[in-house]
């Protein structure tokens, strides 16, 4: 006891903390240590120290619009022929169930794809012809290209003599006006407007359908009684519904658990009721 009295009096406690030029109490320090700590290096240059968990460690993210065509392919490919295969299991053979739900899968990837590639081909040729008008304008009519240009910032309070500067500098350039007016006024990229996008878009579109309809295709290939196979094919599909919400919300840069389990739960919940409502269709035909 005597020796850690003796420790404590003479060897105070060491701080693990760097040095920072700017004391703990000023405004300053207040505001950025809540997200990083400021601490001197020794060729004397600042460097900061990120207090955050790292849970959530930074990741390169997928494209939004990847996700988005993933997502209508894969909640189609569920639900769909989840409400087919359900159905023909009416009929008691499992031979009709197999072919026919393969049938509607591959007319329906095939009929999904050509969608989605169409789609995005048309979005493709709507750029085109905004940029076509863009550079028309631009090149004949420099008062309307202006007007355009200071309109972009109508939700900003610019003073007049920053906007000039801002409309004169552009107009010494015009394929920077054109560039500007199409992604800030139009809010037109180019890069979401590829011509390789729509072939991607199609694509990706009907590969998730594929994969969404063979979760519930496949329980019937591996057991011999339909009533098996369809509650598989239930287990399956929920189990599919909850993950692909999960993973999607994962995806995009969400990294709180709750959110992503509550989106899993939507994305099961809304999928649920579309193959229901699919599967009571069928139902009430028969």
């Amino acid at each position: 006891m005597a020796l850690l009295f003796l420790r404590k009096l003479f060897l105070p406690k060491q701080s693990n903390e760097q040095y920072s030029p700017v004391r703990s109490k000023t405004p300053l320090m207040r505001e950025v240590s809540r997200d990083r700590a400021i601490g001197m290096t020794e060729n004397g240059t600042l460097s900061y120290a990120s207090s955050q968990s790292d849970e959530c460690e930074p990741r390169s993210r997928i494209n939004p619009r990847i996700i988005s065509d993933a997502t209508i392919g894969l909640s189609d490919g569920l639900t769909v022929p989840f409400a087919l295969t359900a159905g023909l299991s009416a009929l008691g053979d499992t031979n009709v169930v197999i072919y026919g739900g393969f049938a509607e899968l591959i007319a329906g990837g095939i009929s999904m794809g050509l969608g989605g590639y169409l789609g995005a081909k048309s979005e493709a040729e709507g750029y085109q012809a905004s940029l076509i008008e863009t550079r028309a304008i631009v090149a004949n009519d420099r008062e309307k290209a202006c007007s355009m240009v200071r309109s972009t910032f109508d939700n900003y309070d610019f003073e007049a003599s920053a906007l000039d500067s801002i409309t004169n500098s552009l107009l010494a350039s015009p394929n920077d006006m054109v560039d500007f007016i199409m992604k800030f006024h139009h809010q037109l990229a180019e890069a979401d407007y590829a011509p390789s996008k729509a072939y991607m878009s199609g694509l990706t579109i009907s590969l998730g359908y594929i994969c969404g309809g063979l979760v519930a295709l496949l329980p019937y290939l591996f057991f011999s009684t339909i009533q098996r196979g369809f509650a598989a094919s239930v287990v399956l599909m929920a189990i599919a519904l909850f993950a692909f919400g999960w993973i999607k919300t994962w995806l995009v840069g969400e990294c709180d658990r709750w959110v992503c389990c509550k989106n899993g739960l939507q994305m099961l919940v809304l999928g649920g009721v579309a193959a229901g409502a699919a599967m009571g269709c069928v139902k009430a035909i028969e």
